[in-house]
């Protein structure tokens, strides 16, 4: 029932791709074009990643060219093999290929190393002996210019020799740093004197016990860019005052002013109700206020994968919200509206009661069996259908029926009469009900002329409600998600931990004894139904044959506003 997310088609251009067809234009690295996505290893790709992963991938194809794949992999404490394997899983599934050029930054941990050596050699690079937090506390802010180390001064022969015996691991963790020489009055703080290496005994998932330094960020992205051949260097706005210290460390090693990286920064999405910081979602999953990292309430996605959203409605809803340079925050509702638009066009129509209330048809034949033809698509009556059974016994929606009905109720009452979906009309006569007034069960009759349960037959009845075969119906298991959170910005306020005080109470409802018609027998997981009349759904990897478990993707319709205001 769900497809195979297709090759990227042809994406509208933006600014980044507009910056990189002009450089083409203009013979730049010989019309060359390579971009890379560089993702962390110390967590599971979210929302906002699949935005970048889009830019960085489209934009590259736009102009005919290729991105990489180079896993950010400097610091062993938070990586694991695990999230290698998921990141790469889930950039398949949005429907991107690396091909080949699967790179990390520990592919160049002995370049990078030959590279500060030669920082060192040139008096360009010192060792530092005091802590990270006395580095802080001296670094200075805007209007007062950072203290020069007392090591600074510190001669190429004993810097050698301490970077050396860093490297073999003489020195416990934080007993040095190696800092490159910058400018201590620079109005830009991250110019002055950064920090390029750390000591870290930890076993890194690549290179085992080998190293036990570790490049920091800044100094190992600008030369991974080079290394690898990349043209443009794409990413989010927090980076753009990182640019002048990249430049600055191409620059110390040599690179060619025409034929290196051009950073380019573009807006991260962020979206309301929602949060995307890797740390928040690991305190969540460690924390246990979800299920793990592909819990389907979180925006992480192989959550979202779960939960039956599709590649298609991700990449639809990037295009939606485009490209800047200008930091905002987008409706949630959007991105909704972008799944319900897919999911509308490729989800099959079938029935399922989630809170089942009996119902007998008191002159249906005892026994007997009537098969009526529903269409997966009630728009396309002529296209792919299926059967359902029709027997004596029935379910409907507790909520389909009302004992002293409203005021413009048009479903089942004492006495009113409903059309079952693509079966027959019935009318309620009796209303049975246990010890404690509980309505039990409806003993209705139905009309054998109405067969077919066209609201074509000229008859006038305006109620239509869904159902299935009591017999014939299969046992499931309903999960009904929601939003995570219960307000717009879940981390506004500097209280620590003020997210968790907006974790949604009703972001999850299990839903058990549901009843779903027979012909789900054979689903599979991430295959994707619209249950008629109540919203879109996912076969959950939890199910098996007899035990059917399905994940709420979304509503038919947005009724979070109405929701919210009670």
């Amino acid at each position: 029932m769900s497809e195979t997310p297709e090759k990227p088609a042809d994406q509208p251009g933006n600014f980044v791709a507009d910056i990189i067809a002009a450089d083409v234009a203009a013979g730049k690295n010989g019309g060359r074009v390579v971009t890379r996505f560089p993702p962390e290893p110390n967590g599971y790709l979210h929302i906002g990643h699949a935005k970048a992963i889009w830019i960085d991938f489209g934009g590259a194809a736009l102009s005919g060219g290729k991105c990489n794949l180079r896993f950010d992999d400097t610091n062993p404490e938070v990586e694991d093999v695990e999230y290698v394997d998921q990141i790469k899983a889930d950039i398949r599934w949005l429907g991107y290929d690396w091909e080949d050029r699967e790179y990390y930054a520990s592919d160049y941990f002995e370049k990078l190393y030959q590279y500060a050596v030669a920082m060192i050699e040139a008096g360009k690079a010192y060792v530092d002996s005091r802590t990270l937090e006395e580095i802080r506390a001296t670094r200075g802010d805007f209007y007062k210019p950072g203290e020069e180390s007392a090591h600074r001064g510190r001669s190429v022969a004993e810097n050698l020799d301490l970077f050396r015996r860093m490297k073999a691991g003489e020195f416990p963790d934080g007993a040095h740093v190696l800092r490159a020489k910058g400018d201590m009055a620079s109005t830009d703080v991250k110019m002055r004197d950064p920090v390029m290496y750390r000591i870290r005994h930890a076993h890194h998932h690549r290179t085992g016990d080998t190293w036990k330094i570790y490049p920091m960020y800044d100094w190992a992205h600008g030369q991974s860019d080079h290394i690898e051949g990349v043209t443009h260097s794409l990413c989010s706005l927090e980076y753009v005052n990182h640019r002048p210290l990249y430049n600055w460390f191409l620059d110390e090693i040599g690179a060619p002013a025409d034929a290196r990286p051009v950073q380019i920064e573009f807006a991260r999405l962020n979206l309301t109700y929602t949060v995307q910081s890797k740390r928040l979602l690991r305190q969540l999953v460690e924390e246990k206020h979800v299920h793990g990292w592909d819990d389907p309430r979180m925006p992480t996605l192989a959550g979202l994968r779960r939960r039956g959203v599709t590649a298609e409605a991700i990449k639809a809803f990037c295009e939606r919200t485009g490209v800047s340079t200008r930091n905002s925050t987008v409706e949630v509702s959007l991105f909704e509206h972008a799944v319900r638009e897919h999911l509308n066009t490729t989800s099959p129509r079938v029935m399922a009661v989630l809170k089942p209330l009996k119902v007998t048809l008191e002159n249906f034949p005892e026994g007997e069996v009537q098969w009526f033809d529903a269409p997966y698509d009630p728009e396309k009556p002529d296209g792919p259908s299926r059967k359902v059974p029709f027997t004596k016994v029935l379910y409907i929606e507790q909520d389909d029926f009302m004992e002293v009905p409203a005021k413009k109720w048009f479903r089942l009452a004492p006495g009113a009469e409903v059309r079952l979906r693509y079966a027959a009309l019935v009318r309620c006569k009796e209303v049975k009900k246990d010890a404690q007034g509980n309505v039990t069960e409806l003993v209705c009759t139905w009309d054998p002329e109405s067969k077919g349960g066209s609201p074509h037959d000229g008859r006038k009845v305006k109620g239509t409600v869904h159902w299935v075969s009591a017999s014939h119906s299969k046992d499931a298991e309903v999960r009904l998600y929601d939003r995570l959170f219960s307000v717009e910005n879940p981390t506004a306020g500097n209280e620590k931990d003020a997210f968790l005080k907006h974790l949604n109470p009703g972001a999850l409802e299990i839903v058990k004894g549901a009843k779903v018609e027979p012909s789900l027998a054979g689903c599979k997981p991430l295959d994707r139904v619209q249950f008629e009349r109540i919203g879109y759904f996912c076969v959950d990897q939890d199910s098996t044959g007899d035990a059917l478990v399905f994940n709420r993707t979304i509503t038919l319709k947005d009724g979070w506003t109405a929701q919210a205001a009670k």
